[in-house]
């Protein structure tokens, strides 16, 4: 901020505000008249030349205003963004929604919902990592008999994943036994996440099981095999919201984001939780080229300060970031809250 004086400041305000809400370069006397400075239009276009100079503005034609670079943008949300309340129909819209959520008990029901529900408050596209399955944590494991040779084996873990696999009962293998081999189990694996859930340690555990060791082999084998499973899966919602912004009327353009947006395993790394919660990542601070015009914000739903999966919002380097951050948050709070609850 040592660069720039209070003065600049409110210029800067003023064009990258300005620009956020009509797409058109944005010219010293418009500043002069919108936003009610006691400052000629000279003064003005002095400010924005330095401003040009110094980084933070472009002009991209000769004969055209100004429209905010990376670099503006990047101080605007840092330093001069205002937040943006939401109003009264958009609370008890939440509200409304969050009621239904409540009912549901699996997290990616939530976050396909929740999808949805960014899109159509941010007018944006909206994107969210589901919940990791290696990252959650073992809470429990039930064998449920299907006949007298198979069962279905269940695992539960803290953030509401369930997964199921059916194996082959040992013939002798009596109730008790099954039991006893099941709460072993349980005992031994309770707090453990999913990726913890090595061959290597699961063998260890056959040592203190001396009765039906094949079936103990069955089951260690499916755990493994269950905490491998871990595919990406990105949900989107308002893709076609992109179309809006007129910045992506190229073709080329918004073709490259088409095919991003089929790609869950490069949507991932773009939605790969960051440090610190709500990340907002302009231009080419996001990892791939083909959102390098893009603005990405995102944050991390949490369980026990665990994340868990991200949500993220995608426009142009021109989004109403205001707008944008203070319904991130609002959703996350809500989302966090359920997640506990599962």
């Amino acid at each position: 901020m040592k660069d720039l004086s209070e003065r600049k400041q409110r210029i800067l305000r003023a064009v990258v505000t300005d620009y956020i809400h009509t797409a058109e370069p944005v010219g010293s006397r418009t500043i002069s008249r919108r936003y009610h400075m006691d400052l000629s239009a000279a003064t003005i276009r002095n400010e924005m030349a330095d401003l040009e100079e110094l980084g933070y503005l472009t002009q991209p034609h000769t004969s055209a205003g100004r429209i905010p670079s990376q670099r503006g943008y990047r101080f605007y949300v840092d330093c001069l963004m205002d937040m943006v309340e939401l109003t009264t129909a958009e609370e008890n819209y939440l509200a409304r929604v969050f009621l239904q959520l409540e009912k549901m008990r699996e997290i990616d029901q939530i976050v396909q919902h929740t999808v949805k529900v960014l899109a159509q408050m941010t007018n944006y596209v909206s994107l969210v990592l589901g919940a990791q399955f290696k990252r959650s944590v073992f809470k429990q494991l039930r064998i449920i008999p299907l006949d007298a040779e198979r069962a279905l084996v269940v695992l539960l873990t803290d953030s509401g994943y369930v997964r199921s696999k059916a194996l082959e009962l040992p013939k002798a293998l009596n109730s008790e036994e099954l039991a006893r081999i099941v709460k072993y189990l349980n005992e031994q694996l309770a707090g453990q996440t999913i990726e913890e859930l090595t061959l290597l340690r699961l063998q260890g555990l056959c040592r203190s099981l001396y009765a039906k060791i094949d079936l103990v082999d069955q089951l260690l084998l499916l755990l493994e095999e269950m905490s491998r499973e871990d595919s990406t899966r990105v949900f989107l919602g308002g893709t076609a919201n992109i179309l809006k912004q007129p910045e992506f009327r190229d073709v080329e353009k918004f073709g490259h984001l088409l095919e991003l947006f089929e790609q869950d395993e490069a949507l991932g790394i773009l939605l790969e939780p960051l440090q610190g919660g709500l990340s907002v990542r302009i231009g080419t601070e996001n990892p791939l080229q083909e959102v390098s015009e893009c603005s990405l914000v995102t944050a991390s739903y949490m369980l026990y300060d665990r994340p868990l999966g991200t949500l993220g919002v995608l426009g142009p380097t021109r989004m109403d970031y205001g707008k944008v951050v203070v319904i991130m948050q609002r959703i996350m709070e809500k989302i966090n809250a359920l997640v506990k609850g599962l």
